[in-house]
């Protein structure tokens, strides 16, 4: 075992406003180039509610990069650097929870799966936990069909979380989960609604601030599900802990910036300066985390596992619903890329799991350890700092195979 030693959205025409994460654009749009500019897609976050985590690369003005093909890493590239199977047997069932609604999500998700040649979702013709076959289903927070408003900000987080889902495991269902609105309640109520619906899995790509009432049954009890993975995206704005990542009953996803090698097998990865960690200000140390850590973090740390995030090395995205008069396909990162990843390797790996399966399944076998890279200023401790064994930003690092989960 390893020894654990506001956003500013952007519109077209407007120039990032201080406190918008970004990196000085140098040389041409290739994935592989790490110095793209970017931005965070959703408004900042108010009391009681929460922000998405995508970042999207931006042009020279601050408008959102979007063309007539993709950019960016897409199916093959995410196996060849994870090494993991494209199916798993039996049904599996991953929720995605996020605000508002994609009025087009199942047709643009058929565009990403043409696009790369993976296989299609059909809607699905019933319940989803009854299908025989792979399908998508797509409900409001009460299981029916009153969707919400569309917002532009979370329909490409929609987008980024549903293809990304698809791309790791290309025959597991995909539920998607709409709440009214982006308040802790209306997710929550989401997050009950995708438990009670038969997923296996759920990924939550949105968090804020923690509060001293995070570990009260009114929040961290929506995600006491046993035998259900809960996946959540970190943060992205860098060293501090966020909630709900920082509850003790999911799997916080830190993010890295991926580089691969020619033939799309893992080169390397590093600690992505927007993953966020930390230690809580209120979630108890679980169990699962006691003996791993040294005296710097008396509380629950974040993150557990990470994978691929840095907008630099991100995701071709397919959305047609207009992000400040742009559609097609975008660049996306951020954790909202990594929390969706990671919940398509639980689901091929199957079985039943809870957040210590990472470390109870740990081997240096089962993940790759990104060494280098910071999120922040912690004195150059392990909280803020990727190095040998775990640290904040990577967690236990990146998976290799599905042996971690």
């Amino acid at each position: 075992m390893k020894r654990l030693s506001y956003f500013v959205p952007v519109a077209a025409g407007v120039l990032l406003a201080a406190g918008a994460m970004l990196v000085q654009a140098k040389g041409d749009d290739s994935v592989k180039e790490k110095h793209q500019r970017h931005a965070a897609v959703c408004l900042g976050r108010v009391e009681d509610s929460a922000s998405c985590h995508a970042h999207v690369i931006i042009d020279e003005q601050g408008q959102a990069k979007a063309a007539a093909a993709p950019s960016g890493y897409g199916p093959v590239e995410f196996h060849g650097a994870y090494a993991v199977p494209t199916t798993v047997s039996g049904q599996r069932i991953i929720a995605i929870v996020d605000a508002y609604d994609h009025p087009n999500i199942l047709s643009d998700l058929n565009t990403y799966s043409a696009t790369f040649h993976i296989p299609s979702l059909p809607s699905c013709s019933g319940p989803i936990a009854a299908s025989v076959v792979p399908c998508f289903k797509k409900v409001d927070q009460r299981g029916g069909t009153r969707y919400p408003k569309t917002n532009a900000g979370w329909a490409l987080e929609i987008a980024l979380d549903v293809e990304a889902a698809h791309a790791m495991c290309q025959n597991c269902s995909i539920l998607l989960v709409e709440a009214d609105s982006n308040s802790f309640a209306n997710l929550l109520a989401a997050e009950d609604r995708a438990g009670t619906l038969g997923a296996h899995v759920i990924s939550n790509s949105w968090g804020g601030s923690e509060f001293s009432s995070e570990t009260s049954a009114a929040y961290d009890g929506h995600f006491n599900k046993p035998g259900i993975a809960i996946t959540v995206s970190s943060g992205d704005s860098g060293y501090g802990a966020e909630y709900p990542a920082a509850s003790r009953y999911v799997t916080a996803v830190g993010g890295t910036t991926l580089t691969l090698n020619a033939d799309n097998s893992y080169l390397n990865e590093t600690a992505w300066s927007g993953s966020g960690s930390g230690c809580s200000l209120y979630e108890l140390k679980p169990s699962w985390q006691i003996g791993v850590t040294d005296l710097l973090c008396a509380k629950r740390m974040t993150a557990d596992v990470s994978a691929d995030a840095d907008p630099n090395t991100g995701a071709a995205v397919y959305d047609s619903v207009s992000y400040f008069g742009r559609r097609g396909w975008f660049q996306v990162g951020g954790t909202s890329l990594s929390s969706p990843l990671i919940a398509g390797m639980y689901a091929l790996a199957g079985g039943a799991v809870n957040p210590s399966m990472p470390y109870a399944q740990y081997s240096a076998l089962n993940f790759h350890d990104p060494v280098s890279g910071s999120n922040g200023s912690c004195a150059g401790t392990y909280l803020c700092t990727a190095g040998l064994a775990y640290d904040g930003p990577t967690g236990l690092g990146s998976p290799n195979g599905l042996g971690g989960f």
